[in-house]
C-alpha cells in the first residue's frame, strides 16, 4: 500500500509541486461556476457591487449606524460591514464545500497519481479570486469616499496568511472526515453560521462587555478580520506580537489537518 507523508515539509512541498495542476484546476472551478448564464464571470464583478450597494443604503440611510471607528462618514458602517464579510466569506466558502470535496469527486480517488490533498488548495484558490475582486469594490469605494487609500493595505496578504492555513487545516480535516461521517455536511454550514455571529463581522469587539471582549478574540477569525480592517480601512499596523503568534499557531493547525488527510486517505476508495 503507498504511503503518504504527513510530514510538515511534504505540506508545503505537494502545493509547490503540484502548483501547475492547482491553477488549472482553480481556473475551472471558477469559470465553471459561471457556466451557461448569460454575463458569465462579469457577475463575480457584479455581485460585489450590488453587495456594497445594498450594505451602504441599509446601514447608512435606514439603520443610520455607526461604527464609531476611524471616521465616522455615514458609509463607514457599510465599509467596515464589507470588509469583514470579505473575509469571513473566505473562510466560509472554503469550510462550508470541504465535507464534501472528496465525496464529489470519487473519480479522483480511485486515480493512485492524483494528489487528493491539493483539492483544499484548490477550493482556497478560488474563493480567493472572489474575494480579490469584493477587495477591489472596496477599494475603489474607499477611494470614492475618502479619496485615498491607506499604504498598509499592502499588508493585507501578510495579515490574511494566519487565516488562508488555519482555513487549510480545517478544510483537510473535514474533507477527509465528510468521507466516514456523512453527517458533517449537514453541521457544517450551522457551525459557519454561529462563528459568523460570535466573530467580530456586524459589531465592533469594543462594543462589547469588558468580559465578553477577551473570549471573542480567543476566535482566530476575530483577530484576522480586526487586523485587516486596520491595515484596508484605518491605516493601522498589525499588532506584531499578537500575529507572530496566531501564524506559527495557523500554521500548526494546518500541519495537524494535512496530517488527519494523509493517515486517513488509504480508506477513502473503500468507503466511496
Amino acid at each position: 500500500m503507498r504511503h503518504f507523508s504527513t510530514s510538515p515539509r511534504e505540506m508545503f512541498a505537494s502545493a509547490w509541486r503540484n502548483r501547475d495542476l492547482i491553477v488549472q484546476m482553480t481556473k475551472r472551478e471558477v469559470v465553471g461556476r459561471y457556466r451557461g448564464s448569460v454575463l458569465g464571470i462579469v457577475w463575480s464583478f457584479f455581485n460585489p457591487i450590488l453587495m456594497l450597494a445594498v450594505y451602504t443604503f441599509v446601514f447608512s440611510v435606514i439603520f443610520k449606524a455607526r461604527w464609531h471607528v476611524g471616521s465616522d462618514s455615514k458609509t463607514e458602517f457599510a465599509i467596515v460591514l464589507f470588509a469583514g464579510m470579505i473575509v469571513f466569506g473566505i473562510f466560509a466558502e472554503c469550510i462550508n464545500r470541504a465535507p464534501n470535496l472528496v465525496l464529489a469527486n470519487p473519480n479522483y480517488v480511485k486515480k493512485v497519481i492524483f494528489p487528493l490533498e491539493i483539492m483544499p488548495l484548490v477550493t482556497l484558490g478560488a474563493a480567493l479570486f472572489h474575494a480579490v475582486i469584493s477587495v477591489g469594490v472596496l477599494l475603489a469605494f474607499i477611494l470614492i469616499v475618502n479619496h485615498a487609500l491607506s499604504w498598509t493595505l499592502i499588508l493585507a496578504p501578510l495579515v490574511l496568511l494566519p487565516l488562508f492555513l488555519f482555513t487549510l487545516g480545517l478544510s483537510w480535516f473535514l474533507s477527509s472526515l465528510g468521507v466516514y461521517l456523512r453527517d458533517v455536511g449537514q453541521t457544517v454550514g450551522i457551525f459557519t453560521t454561529v462563528l459568523m455571529f460570535l466573530s467580530p463581522v456586524f459589531y465592533p469587539v469594543a462594543n462589547l462587555p469588558e468580559a465578553y471582549q477577551g473570549v471573542v478574540m480567543l476566535n482566530p477569525i476575530a483577530i484576522v478580520l480586526e487586523q485587516a480592517r486596520d491595515v484596508l480601512i484605518w491605516g493601522k499596523m498589525p499588532d506584531l506580537a499578537l500575529y507572530g503568534i496566531q501564524l506559527i499557531a495557523s500554521t500548526f493547525i494546518a500541519w495537524l489537518g494535512f496530517a488527519w488527510f494523509q493517515k486517513t486517505r488509504k480508506g477513502f476508495a473503500d468507503v466511496l
